[in-house]
Parts: C-alpha cells; structure tokens; sequence
C-alpha cells in the first residue's frame, strides 16, 4: 500500500543522477561548529564518537552517515540541523574509524554493524529520550532499516520511525552496479579512502590485515572477499552480504519507516526498488523520485535546506502531528 508519489523536481540543470551525486560533495559547505562531541564506551572496551545540537527537547533524530563518510558531512549537518529548526536534539555519530582517530580493536564498522547503533540508541534512552527517530543516508539507510527489521521483536519502544535515502538496500546488487565502467571514479574514490583505515589498521594489527596487492583490488567484491568478510567474522563476501542487507528484513519492520531511492541514483540496481515490499506491507513507505542522485536531492530556497533533509522531517512530523512547526535558526552555510 505505502507506495509515495513524490515531490521532489531537481532545480535546473541539476537533474543528471551523476551531477546530483557529486555537486553537493564538491560544493556545498555547512558549518559544524555548533556540535559538542562525546565518546562513548561499547561492550567490546571500543569506542564510538557521538556529535550532539541539543534544543532541549525530549525528541532526538539520530543520523548514520555513509561509506567513508562521517559526522561532519554536508548531509548529516544539513539534517542536524533541520531537526534542531524542528526544535528536536539531534545526535549524529560516528562508526568506528570515522571519526578522526583510529578505533582500538580490530573491527572496523560495516553494513550490518546494528550492534553499534544500537550502542548509541541505549546511551540515548539513558539521556531519557522518550522519542527517538532514525534517519540514515546511503550505508547508514541500510544500517538503520536492518536495525529495525532485524530487532523487531526487540526493538525500543521509544524508537517511532526510520526515514532512509539512496539506501543499498541489497549489497550484492550494488557491489556489481558498482563495479561497472561507468562508476569507476566512484569506486577508485571508495577504494582509496577504505585504504586509508585499513593502513591505519595495518599498523596496529599487522599480522591481521595484510596490504600486499590492495593496490590491485578494484572493486567490492574483492574488497569485502579479502578484508570486510574475514575481519568481522563472515564466511565470504557474499556472506557477508547477504547478512547484511536490509532488504531481507523489511518485511519485518513494525514501526513506521521510509525509504527513498532515486530512479537515477548510480549507484543502485533494480533490486533496490522494493515496490512489492511496499504494496503489501502496512509500514513501510517507498518513494522513488524520478531524479536525486546518490545522496543528492538538491534544492534551492533561502535556508538552503536540501529536498532529503526536509522530507525526513515531514516523515517524523507524519508520525507525531503534535510537534511544534519550525523554527529559522541562524545562518548555517559558509
């Protein structure tokens, strides 16, 4: 049933997928001065980095950036923010190694790492939040939708919805979308930031994490075969995937949760347009606007708030008509 007509209409010029993807990661800058950084302690004597804006509210968004991203991404800040102008607190965190300084165990974070969100969902209700709604982008959709369809019969009261965008909702897929020719400069920059944590991890595990021939790994198959898969306990890539993506649990899901993926985001297959899923399912809500990117939805207007950010917003709003409307902070670009 829950299949959305959507909203979204690109501003002019801006409606290739491949535009919308790369534009705002070049080009749009939001302030970040404005969050008070936390560290907090997981079960296996790690550590996570949580960012917070605090409006004193007793609802809290909590955003999961993407691959290679972290906090301070135009995104996350984009949606912090928005959430603060809804006056709501807003906590977005780091996984592990993303954070600026390297993690003390050997684990680094990935696509089904629901342990660790569920880490800061804990540390959240011990602030004594009694509203709390997910909002992820790319890697952290898929994180925050397998959360909640994987710990349905377990999962917080306290957690009312999850909003999701460009979500690789089946990893496989997107591995091999991924590995096309047309996506080559998206996946050399993947491969090289993922380097970068692995050399930090080479150091401190050396007889771990092995870099002989990482110079020669061009794409995720291979990536996830040598490091992500045996790293974090998996029998192979493809195991990995498979225990991961969300897709297998949306039908799992009873809150109210919402993805959006874009008809030309580059980065997702066919498999990742669950519209049957949708159609027959009470809570699950997927919109697919005909443009967006990856993680793009750029929109124009004077607090200069992308179309992703809004909606998440209005989906959170869906689920609690009572909340206050917006509010104009101070200026956030620079």
């Amino acid at each position: 049933m829950p299949l959305i007509d959507s909203s979204y209409s690109p501003p002019f010029g801006f409606s290739n997928g491949f535009v919308q993807t790369i534009f705002p990661t070049l080009f749009r800058r939001l302030r970040d001065d404005f969050l008070v950084r936390e560290r907090i302690p997981t079960p296996d004597q790690d550590f996570l980095d949580l960012d917070w804006s605090r409006m004193g509210s007793e609802t809290l968004v909590i955003v999961s950036h993407g691959l290679t991203g972290s906090s301070r991404g135009h995104y996350v800040l984009g949606t912090v923010l928005e959430a603060n102008r809804h006056g709501w607190d807003a906590l977005a965190w780091n996984y592990r190694g993303c954070s600026g300084e390297v993690n003390t165990q050997l684990r680094l974070y990935h696509s089904g790492a629901t342990d660790d969100l569920d880490v800061v969902v804990q540390h959240a209700l011990a602030q004594g939040y009694t509203r709390i709604h997910l909002v992820g982008f790319s890697m952290g959709g898929n994180l925050s939708l397998l959360y909640a369809g994987r710990s349905a019969n377990s999962l917080p009261s306290e957690i009312e919805s999850v909003s999701a965008f460009s979500v690789p909702c089946d990893l496989e897929a997107c591995a091999y979308e991924l590995a096309k020719p047309s996506n080559r400069i998206f996946m050399s920059r993947f491969l090289k930031e993922l380097g970068e944590n692995l050399k930090a991890k080479a150091s401190q595990y050396p007889t771990h994490v092995d870099l002989n021939g990482f110079a020669k790994i061009r794409t995720f198959a291979e990536y996830d075969e040598r490091y992500t898969a045996p790293i974090h306990g998996f029998r192979s890539a493809v195991d990995y995937w498979n225990k991961s993506s969300c897709l297998s649990y949306l039908a799992d899901i009873r809150i109210p949760a919402l993805m959006v993926n874009a008809q030309n985001d580059p980065f997702l297959p066919e498999q990742c347009y669950p519209r049957a899923i949708a159609r027959s399912h009470a809570n699950f809500y997927f919109e697919e606007p005909t443009s967006g990117g990856h993680v793009g939805f750029i929109q124009r207007n004077p607090d200069r708030v992308y179309w992703m950010e809004g909606r998440a917003m209005a989906f959170i709003r869906e689920q609690g008509g009572h909340l206050p409307p917006p509010v104009r902070l101070a200026e956030e670009s620079v």
